[in-house]
Formats: C-alpha cells, sequence, structure tokens
C-alpha cells in the first residue's frame, strides 16, 4: 500500500497558516505570564488576577502541542476548548469580538487540514 504523499504546496500552505497563529498566540501567552506594568489592571476586569499565569501556560502548551506534528491533533482538539473559552469571555464581556477567536481555530484546523493526509480523508471536501 502507497500512501501519497502531500503535496507541497498543501504542506507550505499549511505550515504559513499554523504560523499564523504565533501572532495571536505567543503575545498572549506572553502577556499572561510575564504581566507587565497595566496588564493586571486590564485583566482584572474579565478574570481574577491569579488567573493569568495558568491560563498563559496552558495557552503556550497547547499552542506548542499543537505545532508538534505527534501531538497535533490532541493540540488542536485542545486549542479549540480554549478558544472556546475565549469565545465566552468575549460574549460575557459585550466586546463584540467573539468572531476573533472563532476565526483563529478556522485558521488553525485549515492549517491542520492542509498540512495533514490524514485528516483530508477523515474530513473530505464534498464533490460538486
Amino acid at each position: 500500500m502507497t500512501i501519497d504523499p502531500v503535496p507541497k504546496w498543501q504542506r507550505i500552505t499549511g505550515w504559513i497558516l499554523s504560523a499564523i497563529l504565533a501572532v495571536a498566540f505567543v503575545p498572549s501567552a506572553y502577556f499572561k505570564i510575564a504581566q507587565p506594568p497595566g496588564f493586571l489592571e486590564n485583566w482584572s476586569k474579565t478574570y481574577p488576577v491569579e488567573s493569568a499565569l495558568p491560563i498563559g501556560v496552558v495557552e503556550l502548551v497547547v499552542f506548542v502541542l499543537y505545532l508538534i506534528p505527534k501531538t497535533r491533533y490532541l493540540g488542536g482538539l485542545l486549542l479549540l476548548a480554549y478558544l472556546g473559552g475565549a469565545v465566552a469571555t468575549h460574549v460575557q464581556a459585550k466586546d463584540g469580538l467573539f468572531f476573533v477567536p472563532v476565526l483563529i481555530g478556522v485558521i488553525a484546523w485549515l492549517g491542520l487540514y492542509f498540512r495533514d493526509r490524514r485528516l483530508r480523508a477523515l474530513v473530505p471536501l464534498a464533490d460538486g
């Protein structure tokens, strides 16, 4: 049984989409972990101050799991769970930005979809 390799353009597109997530996750996790001046004042409007560090660590770990090829599915699922919490936070805060974590989740799974042949086989696009 021969396994068809993923075409180069799909692999590159998938990794570019996955790398775009770094723009969202790395700074977000950094602020929660490093807690620069002024961050906690804004954070405490939505969550308790002491929750920033553990949430930042979870965010970073989930993103790293998503990037590692052997843990990409686990990372992708945990990423969606994390983003579900972000959607809920935006809705609860009534800030109107709930679509941002939804968009990030779509980009994350499109990145996996393009770079992973098995995921495309599991969820094929309909013909016609």
